[in-house]
């Protein structure tokens, strides 16, 4: 039996004596370890530690200190005089009174459309209205771009000019003559009366009608053009708004228009390089604080704060372009951002609508309650009231216009479109009949021409294409898209990381031909109707089968032995099938890149539908008030008997909620253009300190875009 070694010995004989000298390894100061369980910091655990939150504060005592003081010298100064302290108090409530009307008057509220800006001070009742357009000197107008080819453009038939039935092709045409046929079986169904003749009195009549030419003297209402030197040398290099609009066509030197904003977002088509729209943008609002509200020192912007008016659904690129527009290039002092919806609802007093935006070149709808717009609601469709100008012009160049030269590429013919749209054209079935009308055109350097000619059913088919969009062009609508501006991604792993409502996505698939439209034509005669929701993979799963094989990548890692793979029918090991990764981010950037070629549009009626159904989330009694706090706003819902013919097509569609569907106008008829803007004045003017979304040029100077994870009202 061996006997039991002693610790000394097993040292030396293992070896695990030691031999060093204390000395130790390194010079550095050894920091001992943290015991787990007896920590703590406050490291980013309160308010007071974000600047965002800090600086306000800050402001706010600082403020509260200072109207103290103001306090005790205006109660000194009345009891020094007569002793009278009620006397110093009015004295105090009228400097309050006189601040409150100094902060309203330093406030500036923007809001940016495709093609009109509304501006003006927190002290004004409305806004004044400058076109979104600037131009700017170069080689030839944008009349004569492309060989001069017209808007509309004209096909031709074996290299010679076709006649109007045939200018814009066989698929307008055909179009064209199935609306006709439809509204004719709609107006016999409501008991309404239809020539058969109708339309070859129009026609007719048309083709014998000439001008009258008019010379300046007896023209009473003449317009005034933009006049330039005579001296090309000393032209200016640019104009904005409606000088831009007023210059002739045959200008010395040429003028080219730019319209920095197109449907909704940047104009990527008409520009090469992203300073160019940043320039124009900033030129257009200096210009319009110039003229309008008459800032004439751009210094003076940094004592006024300003509300900007964002889309619902909007794009961060553009958000965080146009905030370094208005802080660091025009220098406002304070800058606010609010979505277009809610503050539709601000100028409205409404607590909860759905509010349905018809622009010019681009129509919103969102589900708004108690102040908050319902993110899964929103929907931003590429159309407007400028697709029913081109609409309506071609219709009426179909039936033989006398003007048959119209070309919406000249100033003046774009003027002369968007009158005739605004006078004309109706959704009252009454309206149509065969009615004779005139108008005067009126171009620089000519005598003005008057013309007459005849409609009939023209004036309400063009704006059935809100309901009809196929008949639209949007052909050209994504043009340059993405090729200046990048998509915005997200900063730790590159994902697209711009906001996309699941009903976006359903119009989107929509569009593209993935799906029924939301249930959208169902008809529930028993009880309210369930509309489905869109598969997030639709476009993925396109991508999938286009590509014909599937998509792999070395960023992901193998699942453990024996997992199933949902690739795979079979679970791993049982084949030898190679293994099959996925990169999220490669499927969300393809995705993305889907969702890009595909014009988000469709009928108007099946997009409120779709929206109503996100913004309810399934609650009935949230669908009921939804549906009666339908609001149209924007230039394009001014379109006469366009809110009852809406109704109509609602309660067809949805006759279960036929009692509750409701569409109006903005209440104490107010002007559907600016309830958005009258909104984000009466948000701006809520305190007369402003609120924590306020973002200050010092604090931006900091952090940048970064702010806006803080300052938004809305997830950003």
């Amino acid at each position: 039996m061996v006997g039991k070694k002693s610790g000394r010995a097993q040292l030396k004989e293992e070896g695990l004596e030691r031999t060093d000298n204390n000395l130790d390894l390194t010079t550095w100061p050894q920091v001992s370890m943290i015991n787990q369980k007896n920590y703590y910091t406050e490291f980013l655990k309160r308010e007071e530690q974000f600047l965002a939150f800090r600086a306000p504060q800050e402001e706010a005592t600082a403020r509260m200190v200072q109207q103290a003081r103001d306090k005790d010298r205006a109660l000194a100064f009345g009891a020094s005089v007569d002793g009278n302290i009620d006397q110093a108090e009015e004295q105090t409530e009228d400097v309050a009174a006189a601040s409150t009307q100094d902060y309203s008057s330093k406030l500036v509220i923007l809001h940016v459309g495709s093609q009109n800006l509304r501006i003006g001070l927190g002290t004004d009742a409305l806004p004044k209205s400058v076109p979104m357009v600037i131009a700017r000197r170069w080689n030839e107008s944008e009349s004569e771009e492309g060989d001069g080819e017209p808007c509309p453009k004209r096909q031709k038939v074996d290299g010679t000019a076709a006649s109007p039935e045939k200018w814009f092709g066989e698929d307008f045409a055909n179009q064209y003559q199935t609306m006709c046929s439809e509204l004719r079986t709609r107006m016999r169904n409501n008991k309404r009366r239809v020539l058969p003749n109708s339309k070859e009195l129009v026609v007719n009549y048309n083709r014998r009608a000439t001008a009258e030419h008019i010379s300046e003297h007896n023209d009473v209402i003449q317009v005034e053009w933009t006049e330039l030197p005579t001296d090309p040398k000393k032209a200016p290099e640019y104009f904005t708004g409606n000088d831009a609009l007023r210059l002739p066509e045959k200008s010395n030197p040429r003028y080219k228009l730019f319209w920095p904003i197109r449907n909704g977002t940047f104009n990527e088509k008409d520009y090469n390089t992203r300073s160019q729209i940043y320039h124009d943008i900033s030129k257009i609002f200096e210009d319009a604080l110039k003229t309008q509200l008459g800032v004439a020192d751009p210094k003076d912007l940094a004592n006024y704060r300003c509300v900007f008016i964002i889309p619902d659904l909007y794009e961060r690129e553009y958000v965080t372009m146009i905030l370094d527009i208005l802080i660091k290039d025009l220098g406002f002092g304070k800058v606010c951002l609010q979505q277009e919806s809610l503050s539709a609802t601000f100028g409205a007093g409404y607590s909860i609508a759905c509010v349905v935006d018809i622009g010019a070149q681009k129509t919103s709808i969102c589900c708004v309650d108690e102040g908050l717009c319902i993110e899964e609601s929103r929907i931003n469709m590429k159309m407007g009231g400028a697709d029913v100008s081109e609409t309506f012009i071609k219709m009426m160049l179909f039936d033989h216009f006398p003007y048959s030269e119209m070309n919406l590429k000249r100033r003046y013919d774009f003027l002369l479109a968007e009158e005739l749209k605004q006078k004309f054209c109706s959704m009252d079935e009454s309206q149509v009949t065969v009615q004779t009308l005139d108008f005067h055109l009126r171009a620089a350097g000519q005598n003005t021409r008057r013309y007459q000619f005849k409609t009939y059913d023209e004036t309400m088919l063009s704006v059935m294409g809100f309901f009809k969009p196929q008949i639209f062009d949007h052909s050209r609508k994504l043009e340059g898209r993405r090729s200046v501006i990048q998509r915005a991604v997200d900063l730790y792993d590159g994902a697209p990381n711009d906001p996309l409502s699941t009903a976006q996505e359903t119009v989107i698939n929509n569009a593209a031909g993935q799906a029924p439209a939301s249930n959208g034509t169902q008809e529930a005669t028993n009880g309210p109707p369930v509309m489905a929701t869109p598969s997030r993979h639709n476009l993925i799963n396109r991508l999938t089968e286009a590509e014909g094989t599937p998509r792999s990548s070395v960023a992901g890692s193998p699942a453990p032995e024996g997992t199933p793979n949902p690739d795979r029918d079979t679970p791993m090991g049982e084949t030898d099938q190679p293994l099959i990764f996925r990169d999220p981010i490669l499927e969300k950037t393809k995705a993305a890149e889907e969702r890009d070629k595909v014009v988000p549009v469709i009928p108007l009626d099946q997009a409120i539908l779709e929206s109503l159904t996100q913004g309810a989330r399934g609650e009935e009694r949230k669908m009921r008030d939804f549906f009666g706090g339908i609001m149209l706003i924007g230039g394009g819902s001014k379109t006469p008997a366009l809110q009852q013919f809406l109704e109509t097509r609602l309660r067809e569609l949805r006759p279960y909620y036929g009692k509750e569907i409701l569409v109006g106008a903005p209440p104490r008829d107010f002007d559907p253009q600016v309830v958005a803007w009258k909104g984000g004045s009466v948000f701006g003017r809520l305190s007369t300190h402003g609120n924590d979304s306020w973002i200050s040029k010092s604090e931006y100077n900091i952090l940048g875009s970064r702010l806006l994870t803080h300052k938004c009202m809305f997830a950003w």
